[in-house]
């Protein structure tokens, strides 16, 4: 059965250009946003600068060698906590993290240095340092990302992505390109949000999923960049055609 073909870009009239052009960039602006906060957040889990496999490795595996609190002074908060600060936290986790030495050495230190976001007050949404059981809590061996969080986290990331991706692709539908390749490009981002998704958790059971996770966000990037710009580039310089659908 012959359906009609879609209106293309070319049939637009100002309005919607502009339409579309506000979304798509907007869209874009987000995700390049998205990827700071990755970055950021992500970044120096391995006591090295930049963010590499071991990073995101060690945010849904853990290092497990060692204690949450230790890979988070050694890696992306080691800015906020001076060398001999260090010493005396990494000094007391290794020695049993006690009470005596909270009270005496290390509770100042993280009243000094880190409650001013991580308390409950500062609404940041951070691990409450500001008494002995908060911190006591991650004073355990660094496991990652727990398995609620990712679940919660993978739940909006689901419903969020996929609605953003249907509202470029219904921009997207309009091009004029050869039809398998738009088939290719619009299926694309989904695919790698699914695959993206299911490394975190197959991650968090064994790291070397780690290259999944990075190899699905560059589909994703790829596959989002592609329909955008070629959306773009058409609706300010359509060619007289229709798309096939």
């Amino acid at each position: 059965m012959a359906y009609p073909p879609s209106t293309g870009f070319h049939r637009c009239g100002l309005s919607e250009r502009l339409l579309y052009t506000s979304f798509l960039l907007l869209m874009g602006a987000g995700y390049l946003m998205a990827l700071a906060y990755l970055y950021t957040s992500h970044q120096g889990h391995d006591g090295k600068p930049g963010l590499s496999v071991e990073d995101v490795a060690t945010n849904y595996y853990g290092n497990r060698s060692g204690t949450r609190l230790e890979a988070a002074i050694r890696g992306p908060m080691s800015g906020y906590i001076d060398e001999t600060g260090r010493h005396h936290i990494v000094a007391w986790l290794k020695d049993g993290a006690d009470w005596d030495g909270y009270q005496n050495t290390v509770g100042p230190i993280l009243s000094e240095r880190c409650v001013g976001c991580h308390s409950d007050a500062s609404g940041m949404g951070l691990p409450d340092f500001t008494s002995y059981e908060g911190v006591r809590a991650y004073a355990k061996v660094d496991t990652g990302v727990s398995l609620q969080s990712l679940i919660e986290v993978s739940h909006i990331h689901l419903f969020g992505i996929g609605l953003v991706l249907l509202g470029i692709g219904m921009i997207f539908r309009k091009a004029c390109m050869t039809r398998w390749l738009k088939a290719v490009l619009m299926m694309l981002p989904f695919v790698a949000v699914a695959l993206d998704i299911s490394a975190w958790f197959l991650t968090k059971w064994d790291p070397v999923f780690a290259y999944t996770v990075i190899v699905a966000g560059a589909m994703l990037g790829l596959g989002m960049a592609a329909q955008i710009l070629i959306s773009l580039y058409q609706i300010w310089l359509p060619s007289e055609c229709d798309p096939c659908d």
